[in-house]
């Protein structure tokens, strides 16, 4: 029988190999064809990459475009990386179900043998485009590491060489004899097409479409802030009046219409026709230096208003004033800049030109930034937060991180003057404008956060006292990683490098036999987010819709709802893990570990944890009980799973360990029902009728709202004391909650009722003895004559009543 199902086994196992061999060598062959193509144009990618590394003639965009290809082909191998990797676990799979390789001069039967030859064969052959990705990604990466690291030395090595200083005198007359001869190039450009017929045709027969740009673009120049203006008001019947959101949006718009205007002017020009190359590098960018000007002005405007409820940095009024000047200044300063760009760019300008004619313009703008950053570290403070508390703590994370900007400014605005003055122009240049661009992202962000959080304000109802609140704080957050790409731009970084180190940050990092990415951990969040939503909707749903239509009691109603919850959260973070694909299974030896760290250390939440679990299904207590534990009473307000909520009746919380509840001694007054019963003691006079007031405190508790009839109150003669004859009314009411205002009002009725029928109701009266009552009588003195008479003093010893006679 065992030969005969071992030559079954290998019938069945040729079967198979013959049956999948042509799929197999199909796709394999697909494989392997794709492959071979992909390899053979990375070796001519890889070789001319380097050749110009090794040549080092290459230019810089030269070697910036041999990155790009190298980069797409180094993503293409990390995908190729993981080709095969579910056939591949497969085949492991079915190794593992063969059981492990016999040792060496060991014999396994035969058909395992061929069977195991052929899946190794398999997975050797499906190996093989992984391993040859990788090498070729490892190559890759290796060369773009080159590329990197010379492109920077180069930068480097700009930054820091020195030029002609642009202060020597016997350089300016070349520099303007440089600038002469573009503006000479510009103005007989302009004459020649002028006088050029086929321009002129082309120009009369665009006439209309010129002049209808033109006339459109100069309306919208015009009347840009008024017709924001209007839009405002239309927008405002909206809603969200005075939260400041429809401002922001019209301060937007009379920007965004200018510039509209400047385009349509801009094109209006270049369709005339009499625009040659050199005049259309001017021409282009215009809108972009009229943009420049006008977010500069938005921005300072924003954040330093004339109104102080609106400025978002506050200062001084005449400072604000002179910062918003500041701004102006800086936005011409960098159209100047640009305008000169382009001149240079025309006259194809030597360095010394272009130190000698930007040199003046970067002295200026290091002078409004050392001003503005005098002004910053001097005189900062806070936006208002409306709360004194509040605002003084923010004072100081706002003073601090301005008084920072505002020493950074001072110190590269003498620093860049300093070495522009010795010849280190492209270091000046490189320090001077990224910082001042940094200031106006940095302002940007702040104007932006405010926006969002009178966004959040204007829907959320709380209008400005949300600008506090948790939502704007992080929308502000996400503003600032955001943020970092942008600095790192304005600070010289390539985006190249930016997308290198978007890349290695994008790879993440191993867990286990898993790669945990920044896609995973969002893929991770929103899908937890969303099953927490969900679970919390259905939470909603059970507890105002299903269950209330149910037998169950509130207690019970609300174990489901809590009960549901716990559920709800632990599927939503088990589905979450398993899509990102996380493998558990290597967490079986930490859970082990963690297991007994749990044990010994946190025996206290594990108790807590599990008393409240027993609280949830046997419902000893539910909330909206009156209960007494460990001397606290009051009303259970909410069960969680570590710990129980008891609000007393002095309107106190007081946090109960769920254990206390379980294992200690609880009296719940409501539990199962509301009802229970109330005891009002009262004593009489002794010689009082007690059948009369008997049926006096019979008539009391019967005649209470409260008192239930079945079975009826009781009253009790309970005997005799000291100073009366003690009785007491026993009754059950229908809620015992009220169980002090009962007491009270029969209480007020006994003693209505008392005063009517004459029955008095004692105090006690107690004898008091002083054995030494000269010594109240102060120092001896003469006494008149009191005759011979008996009083009720004796000598050494005399009696005062309670009442204060003596």
């Amino acid at each position: 029988m065992s030969a005969l199902r071992s030559l079954l086994a290998a019938l069945l196992t040729a079967l198979a190999l013959v049956w999948a061999a042509p799929l197999a060598a199909q796709s394999n062959g697909v494989e392997a064809a794709r492959l071979a193509e992909q390899m053979q144009r990375w070796q001519q990618v890889a070789q001319r990459a380097e050749a110009a590394i090794d040549a080092g003639r290459a230019s810089d965009a030269a070697l910036e475009a041999v990155r790009t290809e190298l980069a797409r082909f180094r993503q293409l191998f990390v995908t190729a990386r993981d080709a095969n990797a579910d056939r591949i676990r497969t085949i492991h799979s079915q190794l593992d179900a063969l059981g492990p390789a016999p040792a060496e001069g060991e014999t396994e039967a035969s058909d395992i043998a061929m069977r195991r030859a052929a899946l190794n064969a398999q997975l050797a052959e499906l190996r093989a485009p992984g391993l040859a990705a990788e090498e070729a990604f490892k190559q890759a990466n290796g060369l773009i590491g080159e590329i990197d690291q010379t492109i920077a030395q180069r930068r480097a090595n700009a930054l820091l060489s020195q030029g002609p200083s642009p202060l020597h005198p016997a350089l300016w007359p070349d520099a303007v004899r440089e600038l002469s001869s573009a503006m000479v190039a510009l103005s007989a450009e302009a004459r020649r097409n002028w006088s050029n017929e086929v321009r002129q045709t082309a120009m009369r027969n665009n006439l209309p479409a010129t002049l209808a740009l033109a006339v459109l673009g100069l309306v919208l120049m015009l009347r840009g802030r008024v017709w924001a203006a209007w839009m405002g008001s239309f927008l405002r019947r909206l809603g969200g009046r005075g939260t400041g959101v429809w401002s922001f949006v019209v301060s937007l718009g009379r920007i965004a219409i200018p510039v509209l205007g400047l385009v349509c002017l801009t094109e209006a020009i270049i369709l005339t026709g009499m625009v040659g190359l050199r005049g259309k590098l001017l021409i282009e960018n215009i809108p972009i230096w009229g943009l420049v000007l006008l977010a500069l002005r938005w921005l300072c405007e924003r954040l330093f208003s004339r109104r102080d409820e609106d400025a978002l940095i506050r200062f001084p009024p005449e400072q604000r004033a002179e910062l918003r000047l500041y701004g102006t200044l800086l936005a011409a300063l960098f159209v100047a800049r640009g305008i000169l760009s382009v001149v240079f760019e025309i006259a194809n300008a030597s360095d010394v030109t272009t130190a000698v004619a930007g040199f003046p313009i970067l002295v200026i703008a290091a002078a409004v930034l050392f001003r503005l950053g005098h002004i910053l570290k001097r005189n900062a403070t806070p936006r208002p937060t409306g709360a004194e508390g509040e605002q003084a703590a923010a004072a100081v994370g706002y003073g601090r991180i301005l008084g920072l900007l505002g020493q950074a400014s001072v110190l590269i605005a003498v620093l860049a003057s300093v070495a522009g003055a010795f010849g280190y122009m492209a270091l000046a240049t490189a320090a001077i404008y990224p910082a001042i661009m940094t200031l106006a992202l940095l302002g940007l962000l702040v104007v932006l956060q405010r926006f969002f959080a009178d966004v959040y304000g204007w829907l959320s109802g709380q209008g400005d006292t949300a600008r506090e609140a948790l939502i704007p704080v992080l929308i502000g957050f996400v503003l600032i990683l955001l943020a970092v790409p942008a600095l790192a731009l304005i600070w010289g970084t390539r985006p190249a490098e930016l997308l290198e180190y978007w890349a290695v940050f994008n790879e993440g990092v191993a867990f286990g036999n898993t790669r945990i990415s920044p896609t995973n951990f969002m893929t991770f969040a929103i899908i937890f987010a969303v099953g927490y939503t969900v679970t919390r909707l259905f939470q909603s749903a059970l507890k105002t819709s299903l269950l209330p239509k149910t037998n169950l009691d509130a207690g019970g109603q609300n174990a489901v709802v809590s009960g549901t919850g716990y559920l709800g959260i632990f599927l939503a973070g088990i589905i979450a893990i398993t899509a990102v694909g996380i493998d558990l299974s290597g967490l079986a030896i930490v859970a082990g570990a963690l297991s007994v760290g749990i044990g010994f250390g946190l025996q206290n939440i594990v108790s807590n944890f599990v008393s409240g679990i027993i609280l949830l299904i046997e419902r000893p207590i539910a909330e909206g009980d009156w209960i007494e534990v460990n001397g606290n009473m009051g009303y259970v307000r909410d069960i969680s799973v570590r710990s129980t909520r008891i609000e007393t009746f002095d309107r106190t919380d007081v946090i109960v360990p769920n254990a206390d509840l379980v294992s200690g001694t609880v009296t719940n007054y409501t539990r199962g029902n509301t009802v229970g019963r109330v005891i009002v003691p009262v004593g009489v006079a002794y010689g009082t009728d007690t059948r009369k007031v008997e049926t006096i405190l019979r008539g009391v508790a019967e005649s209470h709202p409260m008192v239930l009839a079945v079975p009826p109150p009781t009253v009790v003669f309970q005997g005799f004391g000291a100073d009366s004859l003690n009785f007491e009314i026993r009754a059950i009411l229908r809620d015992v909650n009220w169980s002090l205002s009962v007491r009270s009002d029969m209480n007020h009725e006994i003693a209505r009722r008392f005063v009517e029928e004459g029955i008095e109701i004692p105090f006690a009266q107690r004898d008091i003895w002083i054995r030494n009552p000269e010594a109240l009588r102060g120092p001896a003195r003469v006494m008149p004559d009191a005759g011979d008479g008996d009083g009720d003093a004796h000598e050494g010893e005399g009696r005062i009543g309670e009442e204060g006679q003596a």
